[in-house]
Formats: C-alpha cells, sequence, structure tokens
C-alpha cells in the first residue's frame, strides 16, 4: 500500500542512485508571474523514470535479484531501468520494437542492459517481455502502474516541497499517471491545500477522457510529438490515485508543446523532448491559472536530434518567426530584385527563394517566387505582404 513513509523511504534509497534536481524561477518565459520549473530532465539518464525504476528494484527479494528483470519501453523507462539494475548489480533484459531510434537502444545499451530488439510496434514487444517473464521468472518493472514504481517518482515532491515550502500548484505532463500519482499523492499529504495539475497531449488524452468518464477508459490509437506520454490506457492504480488527488487534466497540442520546447531552449537553455514541455506548454497556453507560486515539471530532455530540428521549425513557424509567401510575377528582368528589397527593407532575412519560370494556366507570361523569411513575428509577415501588395505584387493565396 502506498503510504508517505513509502515516499520518504524511496527518498532515502534514490540517495544513491538519483541526483536532487534544481528547482529554478523561470522569469524570461513569465515576467509577471511566480513560476517554476523542476529540471528532471537534468536527472540521470535525462529522466525522471529512474527513480521509480531504482526503487521498485532495490525492493526486490533476493531470489528475485538473482533472477533478474525485464521491462518494455523504446524510451526513458528503459534507461532508467537498465541504469537502476546496473547500480544494484541485476541482470536486465529491455524489450525494444525494432524500430526504436538506434540513439535511445544505444543509451540504453549504455546503462548496462541486455537488448532485444522485436519485430512490429510497441504492443509486440510488451508481448514478447511477458513471454520472457514467464519463461525466465524475471520480474517485470512497470513503467508506472506499480505502486513502488509510484512511490519512487513520488520523491520528486519531497524534493519540490523542501525547496519551496509555498508553492501554490505543481503542474505535472500525464501519460500512463505514475509520476502525476506520486507527485499529487506526495504533496496533497504534505500540504493538503496545494493544487495539482495534470497535462497531456490532445492526441493522447486517455486519462483526461477517464477521468472525465470516471472510469478507465482505453483510446483506439494515438498521436503525438510527446512519446513518452503517448499511452493508450492509464493504469488500474494510477487512475484511482489520480481520481482521488488530482485537481484538473487539461490538455495541449502538439504546436504548443513545440514552442515550449523552444521556449525552453531560448529563454532557460534547457533540453526538454516533447513529454517534458507538456507542463511549460500548458502554462504559456493559458490552459491553468498561473495563480501564486506554481511549478512545472519538466520531466526529461531526451529528444532525439532528427526530430528536434523539426519542432524547432514547427514552432518558429506557429510564432511567426519563419513564414513562406510566394508572390506572382511578370517574367520579366528585375522582379527579384525588387521584391528582395522590399523585404529587406521591411527588416527580415531572405533564407530560400525558388523561382518557377513554368507560368500558370492563366497566364504563360507569368512566374512564382516562393521566398523563406525569417521575421519577427505575425504581424510582421502581415507588414511584409502589404509592403508588396502596395508595390503592386501579388500573392498567392492572398485576395
Amino acid at each position: 500500500m502506498l503510504t508517505l513513509d513509502t515516499v520518504y523511504q524511496a527518498s532515502f534509497a534514490l540517495r544513491q542512485a538519483a541526483r536532487v534536481t534544481d528547482l529554478i524561477r523561470a522569469p524570461k518565459m513569465f515576467p509577471d508571474n511566480d513560476v517554476f520549473l523542476k529540471t528532471e530532465n537534468l536527472q540521470i539518464t535525462g529522466s525522471f523514470k529512474v527513480r521509480g525504476a531504482y526503487y521498485k528494484i532495490s525492493r526486490l527479494t533476493d531470489e528475485q535479484k538473482r533472477k533478474g528483470v525485464i521491462a518494455c519501453s523504446a524510451g526513458n523507462h528503459a534507461q532508467g531501468v537498465a541504469l537502476a539494475a546496473s547500480r544494484q548489480g541485476i541482470d536486465a533484459l529491455i524489450c525494444l520494437p525494432e524500430g526504436a531510434p538506434i540513439s535511445k537502444v544505444e543509451a540504453t545499451r549504455s546503462y548496462g542492459a541486455g537488448i532485444e530488439l522485436v519485430k512490429g510496434v510497441y504492443d509486440d514487444a510488451y508481448n514478447r517481455a511477458l513471454e520472457i517473464m514467464k519463461e525466465t521468472g524475471r520480474t517485470m518493472i512497470h513503467p508506472f502502474d506499480d505502486e513502488d514504481v509510484i512511490a519512487g517518482q513520488g520523491t520528486i515532491a519531497l524534493e519540490i516541497l523542501q525547496q519551496l515550502p509555498e508553492a501554490d500548484a505543481i503542474v505535472v505532463p500525464v501519460g500512463g499517471g505514475g509520476l502525476i500519482s506520486g507527485v499529487a499523492f506526495t504533496a496533497k499529504m504534505l500540504k493538503p491545500s496545494i493544487k495539482i495539475y495534470g497535462v497531456q497531449a490532445k492526441g493522447a488524452a486517455s486519462m483526461l477522457v477517464s477521468h472525465e468518464m470516471h472510469e478507465i477508459h482505453a483510446l483506439s490509437g494515438v498521436n503525438t510529438i510527446a512519446d513518452g506520454i503517448a499511452v493508450k490506457c492509464p493504469g488500474d492504480i494510477t487512475f484511482g490515485l489520480v481520481e482521488k488527488y488530482v485537481d484538473e487534466i487539461v490538455t495541449v497540442t502538439d504546436d504548443e508543446i513545440a514552442v515550449a520546447i523552444l521556449d525552453l531552449m531560448e529563454k532557460q537553455k534547457l533540453v526538454s523532448e516533447g513529454a517534458g514541455a507538456v507542463a511549460v506548454a500548458a502554462a504559456l497556453s493559458g490552459r491553468i491559472p498561473l495563480t501564486g507560486r506554481t511549478v512545472l515539471l519538466v520531466s526529461g530532455g531526451n529528444i532525439d536530434v532528427t526530430v528536434l530540428s523539426r519542432v524547432i521549425n514547427r514552432a518558429l513557424i506557429r510564432e511567426g518567426r519563419l513564414a513562406d509567401i510566394t508572390v506572382e510575377l511578370i517574367d520579366k528582368p528585375g522582379q527579384l530584385v525588387e521584391v528582395s528589397m522590399i523585404i529587406a527593407h521591411a527588416g527580415a532575412n531572405v533564407t530560400g527563394v525558388f523561382h518557377d519560370k513554368n507560368g500558370n494556366e492563366k497566364d504563360l507570361n507569368n512566374c512564382t517566387l516562393r521566398v523563406t523569411m525569417e521575421t519577427r513575428d505575425h504581424e510582421h509577415i502581415d507588414e511584409i505582404k502589404k509592403a508588396l501588395s502596395s508595390h503592386g505584387f501579388q500573392l498567392r493565396g492572398e485576395a
């Protein structure tokens, strides 16, 4: 049974494995509010997951430790289990879908775990892990629906309330519910008045739907850049704790998550993965009230560098800092120069040009010019469009 004593025991056990992550104020992101970031993205393995995994493994019997552990994950849980098992001298095997990013596979291997790549998707890997568990007697380390794992995650709330006793609210990413269950239970036990907000990606809102229906509901599918919280169904244990201790659950879009990742990098010099940035996204987009002292939990920073560039571009477009415009031109000398001068005079920076001289259905003498620009914001883009129009240029898609 989950108790506050269990969370304190987990905190003591984790002194050997996890670091007390910094709680930092974020005035550049939230100049008008008292907002703090709990930087679990700077945890060893780059995620909070090592907390629950380490405490769970530390509680195994000698016989269970001898037989080893098994887990299924394509991300942070795999790395947490691998490191936790290695630190305690226990053999670990991780089943991953064969399509998992190479960087995550190698990171898991580097922490000392054995790897079995399974054909198919996550569900196939999970089923294979269950087979191995039955065949070998290894103990399955569940990513969220386990009271010891939940207690380990709850140590984050202990740290927050030690670092900021006057905290009024904590905002937590939600996937299967292990993190928010531990944080909400612990925080409410220590400070009943504190508000706990959960945040899910709009494309993977299984806990929100279950919370609204007051019963566990499984989604038919999930789709979000926040792969760390892309969970189709919450856990039995976690759902019960969320129902009892969480005040509200909200959702954010992938575009809002992308903007949060970019803002964390630019304004706080912190790298966050999609799942790790959802609490920040909720605060930036006004989904939660920022009254009093609010703590946003940045749960992880393990974002694939190949994904990061796409996320940044998406965020820049959403904020109006990167824009494409297409100009209809008469095919004659000087047109490209004139368009470039108008854009430069408006203070934008051209980063790409595509000149299509094939004409169009209406007029074979016409051509098009697609320009990619770095701009300040959406108002700046509108200013450039008006300047081009005032000089007689027709913009495609504009009336």
